[in-house]
């Protein structure tokens, strides 16, 4: 075997990691929302969670891709540890199709033409004039991405034709034979598999190159087995790097990755050297072919999937004995590599935006509850650290969300969601400002033992009650899409202004007649300013809401502006609210 054999080799081993790379990618960009549809169906029990994980695996082609994003899952609390461990199950299932596409490459073709076009070095070369055609003529990214897919499968067929080229001169090789000779200790395998699995970090790659090895004639049974064995320990390499910097319950995902195949190993190598070793398995000095490798590799997978299945919930809890509870998490992380599923990653930063607008709500209630009740020491250092934790969501999904939309590739529909979440983070985190101020102006009156007049009281106990009526809807309205509700909120915020346009003449003519102090006058006007403030963000969420009144469809920036001014399409609505807040 020479230097050409070896760059045509590692060069093989290239272009399939980089194939199956661009086609794990491209097929995760054509599924879109699928891929959460069908994680969503797993959570209702674990055989779900099986089929779906086989079918997940089967779409991304790679086991190592689906444990990376179940441990993105996990810390980003988009699924529960115990849900995952059927999917880790299916996923490894799921993952042995790609050893049998593979070993297409193995069919001794003869003069068949049919035969001859399935052989890998054939049909490869048609998929990838496909894909290119599909890249350079289709306008849809969609097709595009279909177009990369078929490239990208192109790709890993030619690496693998590539690798077995370059065994072909290991068959006459004495030194070759004498090492193969040294894999039927089975510990050797074991342990050989797993190093060579762990540093390409890609078992489908690894049972590749078993798969090319095969095709010398030099590999048997008895050395096949536990050198892929070996290699499904060896990916989990891929889990535990991935479990760097996350959650206690996403480091556990990947405890109960490992768990599964380092017991599955010890067990059914236990299993199956002991039975050898009564009956003598006449197969085990056979050579094994390409399908064989592969045969192998299914068998070790499902075997193991039905020895250790029925004891998934013991596998959670050894999980939690070995990860054991720490200090308190950061409240809040969105996982990076949730990106790689787009609408994954959008609904993640819908569910943080619903936290976000529920700490802005609870700061507002306690705030205006201050107002009507009184100053609470307790309540306004909540709002103090309420109102930190809200911009912390802003910082966080403003981040994210932009290095979402410019790093990836988004459907119109993920694209408007989250131009809808950074249009409404800022109005959000807005409000829980004037709920600071709010607490501001209690504290104040607490401190200085003022006391409003019995009229200017009567004010706030009006507006207040307004106030959080219209954020209470606008909230409500952005969160559950429901456009026609915001058309309710413009009429509000103009009753609202009304109002606070009046109180506050009011309030000039009571400091004239000396009833009110000019201390109390700033501080009334201060919380006049907040409610007019507050009403106006909360119709500019509610504006929001009804832009994208429709999957895709949005309105005009005059039809906006008509929306905002306007009190309603008639006055039915502002006469409500008039008698209801003013009267």
């Amino acid at each position: 075997m020479d230097v050409f054999s070896f760059i045509t080799l590692f060069g093989g081993l290239a272009f399939f990691l980089y194939g199956m790379h661009t086609l794990s990618e491209s097929l995760k960009k054509t599924a879109g929302g699928r891929l959460e549809k069908l994680l969503n169906k797993a959570t209702d029990n674990k055989f779900k969670g099986l089929a779906v994980g086989a079918i997940i695996t089967i779409a991304i082609q790679s086991s190592s891709a689906m444990t990376v994003m179940l441990v993105g899952f996990v810390n980003s609390g988009i699924m529960e540890l115990p849900q995952t461990v059927g999917v880790i199950f299916g996923s490894d299932i799921g993952t042995t199709l790609t050893a049998w596409i593979l070993s297409l490459a193995g069919i001794d073709s003869g003069d068949s033409l049919v035969l001859k076009l399935l052989k890998p070095s054939c049909f490869s070369l048609v998929v990838a004039l496909i894909g290119v055609v599909m890249i350079m003529m289709c306008k849809k990214q969609r097709h595009k991405d279909i177009g990369s897919m078929l490239i990208g499968f192109a790709i890993l067929m030619q690496g693998m034709t590539m690798m077995s080229a370059s065994m072909e001169p290991l068959k006459e090789m004495d030194s070759f034979v004498s090492i193969m000779t040294a894999f039927k200790n089975p510990l050797l395998g074991v342990l050989s598999g797993a190093i060579v699995t762990g540093i390409i970090q890609s078992s489908a790659a690894a049972i590749g190159i078993l798969q090319s090895i095969s095709m010398t004639g030099q590999l048997t049974y008895g050395m096949a087995i536990p050198l892929v064995m070996g290699a499904n320990i060896g990916t989990c390499m891929t889990a535990i790097l991935s479990s760097i910097g996350v959650n206690r319950d996403a480091k556990r995902v990947t405890v109960i990755h490992v768990t599964i195949k380092l017991l599955g190993t010890v067990i059914w190598l236990i299993v199956f050297y002991a039975v050898n070793a009564i009956f003598d398995f006449s197969f085990m000095d056979n050579q094994v072919n390409i399908v064989g490798v592969a045969a192998i590799h299914s068998i070790f997978n499902i075997a193991n999937t039905i020895l250790l299945f029925p004891f998934s919930k013991l596998l959670v809890k050894i999980a939690h004995l070995i990860v054991k509870e720490t200090e308190e998490e950061q409240e809040f992380k969105l996982d990076e590599r949730l990106m790689l599923t787009p609408s994954i990653a959008v609904g993640e930063c819908r569910n943080m935006m619903i936290k976000m607008v529920s700490k802005a709500r609870d700061g507002l209630d306690k705030s205006m509850g201050m107002l009507i009740n009184g100053y609470n020491a307790t309540d306004f250092e909540f709002i103090k650290k309420n109102e930190e934790r809200v911009d912390g969501y802003e910082d966080l999904l403003g981040s994210y969300l932009m290095k979402l939309t410019t790093t990836q590739h988004l459907s119109v529909e993920d694209k408007n969601k989250s131009s809808r979440i950074l249009q409404a983070i800022g109005e959000v985190e807005r409000i829980a400002d004037h709920a600071n101020y709010l607490s501001d102006s209690a504290e104040e009156i607490e401190t200085k033992h003022l006391a409003f007049s019995d009229a200017a009281q009567e004010e706030l106990n009006r507006v207040i009650p307004a106030v959080r009526d219209i954020y209470t809807m606008a909230l409500d309205c952005f969160l559950s899409n429901n456009a026609a509700n915001a058309e309710n909120i413009g009429p509000l915020r103009i009753v609202i202004s009304e109002m606070c346009d009046q109180f506050k003449a009011n309030h000039v003519e009571r400091l004239a007649n000396g009833i009110c102090t000019t201390e109390q006058g700033f501080v009334f006007n201060d919380i006049l300013y907040s409610c007019v403030r507050i009403a106006e963000h909360s119709l500019n969420i509610a504006a929001i809401a009804y832009r994208f009144k429709t999957s895709g469809e949005n309105v005009s920036d005059t039809y906006m502006h008509d929306f905002k001014q306007r009190k309603d399409k008639d006055e039915k609505k502002y006469q409500e609210y008039v008698k209801k807040y003013k009267a």
